[in-house]
């Protein structure tokens, strides 16, 4: 599956660096984000200040490897925020994607 762009709708990472970007994602997640919401196309995310660095990198990498997913940052001294928007022709897994960068429950203990 190709988006309109003709960017293919996959992660170019290997098994088992797929497997070690996620599990850094999530560790970044864990301790550092604030607040998750979803969208059908699109995950709000809001990390704590002091992971700005952790957060840009993560950015970079991500682009390098899922060029179809738009990551636009923005940040100021109180937070760091990430919104992650999927093409439309990645609707049927966006779930899968997304669930990468939000493992945790944010705001129920969980």
């Amino acid at each position: 599956m190709t988006s309109s762009t003709d960017t293919p709708i996959a992660c170019s990472l290997g098994a088992g660096d797929f497997t070690a970007r996620t599990a850094w994602i999530a560790t970044l997640a864990r301790e550092h984000l604030r607040s998750a919401r979803r969208e059908p196309l699109t995950l709000h995310l809001s990390y704590a200040p002091e992971a700005r660095a952790a957060v840009r990198e993560m950015v970079e990498k991500e682009r390098d490897c899922c060029g179809f997913l738009r990551f636009d940052l923005h940040d100021d001294a109180a937070t760091v925020d990430l919104t992650i928007t999927a093409p439309p022709e990645a609707a049927e897994v966006a779930g899968f994607l997304f669930d990468h960068f939000a493992p945790v429950t944010i705001g129920d203990g969980g």
